[in-house]
């Protein structure tokens, strides 16, 4: 598929709520575009309206080779009670990072790139991306959930 541009925080299409997928095939290429997007930049998760597809579409890779995820119409079934606060960064908002509460636990379903029902638990850092890239879905960016916000400042 293609590298796409990502789309940074003021574009319309990051504050819209995003449509179902309705087809598995329909996701194949957004799923492909994701992959290939992600490959070539330093981030960990990426949701479609991120390239400017307003569909129910996330990919999130840790890199390792294992931690791999493809989530197809994310729905999230339970939170737990427990929050922890924590620093995000976004690759829709660079060069900014905010700290944002979330609960430490998460359970969702999901499709996968084969449209078949997963269900995930997932705690701290991977239920932190799960909820920051379906927020994305919903048309939330994490600063709207932030507390505090700061801009990052390159080494010289």
């Amino acid at each position: 598929m293609s590298v796409k541009e990502i789309v940074q925080l003021g574009a319309p299409c990051l504050r819209k709520v995003c449509d179902p997928i309705l087809n598995i095939e329909e996701a194949k290429s957004i799923i492909n575009d994701l992959k290939d997007t992600l490959a070539t930049v330093d981030g960990i998760g990426l949701a479609a309206p991120q390239i400017g597809v307003t569909k129910r579409v996330i990919y999130i890779n840790f890199g390792d080779g294992e931690n791999e995820y493809v989530l197809i119409n994310p729905k999230i079934l339970a939170v737990s009670k427990e929050v922890h606060e924590d620093y995000e960064g976004c690759l829709s908002y660079v060069m900014h990072e905010g700290l944002v509460e979330r609960p430490i636990a998460v359970k969702i379903e999901t499709l996968d790139e084969h449209g078949e029902k997963k269900i995930y638990e997932a705690q701290d850092l991977l239920a932190r991306c799960f909820m920051h890239e379906i927020d994305h879905l919903d048309g939330i960016m994490y600063v709207d959930r932030a507390s505090e916000m700061y801009e990052l400042v390159e080494e010289e």
